[in-house]
């Protein structure tokens, strides 16, 4: 295991590296941050002075070579708008994304699987079809109209709850989260359950195609035979055959969550990185959305690995050394 963890390690540095290349060439292309940072009544002496204080005077393989190394010195630069720490901004904005996240993960998780189980126990049914129907409608959806959507109906007209922000923040354990308050509840929960609607149709289907792929099989038709209850034969044959995909694949959407929540962020008004980072892009400001790009990218590798790990773990079948 040891020596799987660093070839993916390995892997995932040279996939930090490409991203480098193609995030700093991509955000090179996009805009003028001159014509952000600087009025155009200003004396042309004080741009060029701007300009070559950025850096900006200098060809793009130069800009990327000093770039990265300073990405080896962990350093991404200053904003060019606040003057602050590229990746210090980033950083400050994760927790709110990452408690945005996790909610929505659970929500997705807690509703999404239950549906697919039964839905894939009882394909016929009418819950089933149901689950297999709702699981389709909730990918059509975009997430920007399901977002105004979710507005429209619980803040504007029913006036239940708020419309954005992150609300209250208070600390338990040296942990700080708005979900230890109730106003942080009441505004989390509109953002969580729009972002949480993707992930929740994904695990209907993928739980509903392993329950019927499993309830095929000839060890789940020799439990029958025994007499053993539905609930047994869900809980302890069915659920421990389906776990390992469930993982792997969470381990992806939680990534996704995390690095692809700007609209809900946006929307929502909700601090977090999605946020951050269209602001960013509409100011030109290079620092900060190729350090939100190369954070991303980091936290979508570690992510991914501990799944696999997991999975390995959860299942005695799968070796991550390749022997078996």
């Amino acid at each position: 295991m040891a020596v799987y963890v660093l070839v993916r390690l390995l892997q995932g540095i040279l996939l930090v590296f490409l991203m480098s290349i193609v995030a700093f060439c991509a955000i090179y292309a996009v805009g003028n941050p001159i014509s952000v940072l600087v009025s155009p009544t200003t004396p042309q002496s004080v741009i060029d002075k701007v300009v070559s204080g950025l850096g900006l005077d200098r060809p793009l393989h130069e800009q990327y070579l000093i770039f990265l190394r300073n990405l080896l010195d962990g350093d991404f630069g200053y904003s060019y708008v606040t003057g602050q720490p590229a990746l210090g901004m980033v950083l400050e904005r994760f927790p709110a994304t990452l408690e945005l996240a996790l909610t929505a993960m659970v929500i997705a998780m807690l509703v999404g699987v239950p549906l697919g189980v039964w839905a894939g126990y009882r394909p016929n049914g009418v819950v089933g079809r149901m689950a297999s129907g709702f699981s389709m409608l909730l990918i059509s959806l975009p997430p920007f109209w399901t977002a105004l959507l979710l507005i429209i109906v619980f803040s504007i007209e029913a006036r239940l709850l708020p419309t954005g922000g992150r609300g209250e923040v208070a600390s338990v354990l040296g942990i700080s989260s708005s979900l230890f308050t109730q106003d942080g509840l009441r505004r989390i929960l509109l953002p969580a359950v729009n972002l949480s609607l993707f992930p929740m149709a994904m695990f209907i289907r993928l739980t509903s195609a392993g329950v019927r792929e499993t309830v095929s099989a000839s060890f789940i038709r020799f439990a029958r035979a025994k007499g053993l209850s539905t609930g047994r034969i869900l809980s302890v044959y069915i659920l421990k055959n389906i776990v390992p995909p469930v993982v792997t694949v969470s381990g992806i959407i939680f990534g996704m969550l995390l690095a692809f929540s700007v609209i809900t962020e946006s929307i929502f008004s909700w601090p977090g990185t999605g946020h951050l980072i269209i602001k960013s892009i509409q100011t030109s400001d290079r620092p900060v959305v190729i350090a939100y790009l190369m954070f991303s990218v980091s936290i979508f590798i570690v992510i991914n690995i501990a799944a696999d790990v997991v999975c390995a773990v959860v299942d005695p079948r799968i070796s991550l050394s390749g022997s078996r």
